[in-house]
């Protein structure tokens, strides 16, 4: 009778023992989730609702939910409120053309994997494009507050998805012309001056503002400072006279196209709005030859607006 019970327990305890090594096996069994895409992402956070239903309105996820990677700026819900705010036409999405939302959304996409470190006083080339299908450039700052686009700045950075990465930021970015990104480049501000001047009898704001496309050679701050530096009369823009400024701004536009650093050629001929030429010399470098014997060093390229482009200048060109 001892035996049997023993016996008895000792195939019960067997059995349970089996199955609770069982049980065991299939809770240690990994659960494989899915790799979330920055849309994945994206759903999953209420604050970037209106950024999904605009991603859908413009027929997009599919696009970021493709291997990448990509670099997201996302707008938050107060971001795309304060957009629609900002039009008294627009009351929702579905007041806004599809094709300019689709503009706007892609303008806040670049290719490549950016994180918070890798930002730097810069131009990007975004997915959004405008004359001649030329990817359209985005701003980027980090002096001080960092900002995308003149005045967006980041809420959270840095956010990891399978096919890139999210910023959030809070303010939508709108595609720039060429007048808006001089506007928002703190090396513009003596340009922008001299576009502004109130003696002028031509309004270079709204005629660079028009749809061209323009290409621009833009001189810098430092540029504006050493044309000052050159005669003793001038210690501001105020005391050259208008007619010599308005000479010199036109002398700094092409209007017929919009030309970027890969269209340039070896002693290629440009005539500027005024009627002047200048010529490109690929032979050391970019730089422009002038019809006032000058050789100007061209040191940045391709800033993509959606009217025009801009090349900067290192001295301002003189006819």
């Amino acid at each position: 009778m001892k035996v049997k019970n023993l016996t008895s327990v000792f195939f019960l305890g067997l059995f349970l023992s089996f199955g609770l090594l069982t049980s065991c096996s299939d809770d240690d069994d990994p659960v494989v989730e899915k790799p979330k895409t920055i849309v994945d992402v994206a759903v999953a956070d209420s604050n970037l609702s209106i950024l999904v239903s605009a991603l859908q309105k413009a027929d997009l996820v599919s696009a970021l939910q493709a291997e990448g990677s990509f670099t997201v700026f996302a707008p938050t819900n107060a971001a795309f409120q304060a957009l629609l705010d900002s039009n008294d036409s627009w009351s929702s999405l579905d007041d806004i053309p599809v094709e300019t939302l689709k503009s706007v959304l892609l303008f806040h996409v670049i290719s490549g994997e950016v994180k918070a470190a890798d930002l730097s006083n810069t131009y990007v080339n975004t997915l959004s494009t405008g004359p001649n299908d030329e990817m359209l450039s985005l701003q980027v700052e980090v002096d001080g507050a960092v900002e995308f686009n003149g005045d967006s700045k980041p809420i959270a950075t840095d956010i990891m998805a399978s096919n890139g990465v999210i910023h959030t930021i809070d303010k939508v970015m709108l595609p720039a012309n060429v007048v808006t990104l001089a506007l928002n480049n703190s090396g513009f501000t003596s340009l922008v001056a001299a576009l502004t001047d109130d003696r002028h009898t031509t309004d270079f704001v709204s005629l660079l503002s028009q749809e061209g496309p323009y290409t621009i050679f833009a001189p810098t701050n430092a540029a504006f400072q050493a044309l000052l530096d050159s005669n003793d009369s001038w210690n501001s823009l105020a005391d050259i006279p208008i007619g010599t400024i308005e000479a010199v701004l036109k002398y700094h536009v092409f209007a017929g196209g919009n030309v970027q650093s890969d269209e340039l050629s070896d002693n290629q001929e440009i005539t500027m709005f005024d009627g002047n030429m200048v010529t490109v010399d690929l032979s050391s470098g970019a730089k422009l030859d002038t019809s006032s014997g000058q050789s100007v060093v061209i040191s940045l390229t391709d800033v993509q607006g959606t009217n025009g482009v801009i090349h900067v200048v290192d001295s301002v060109l003189l006819p």
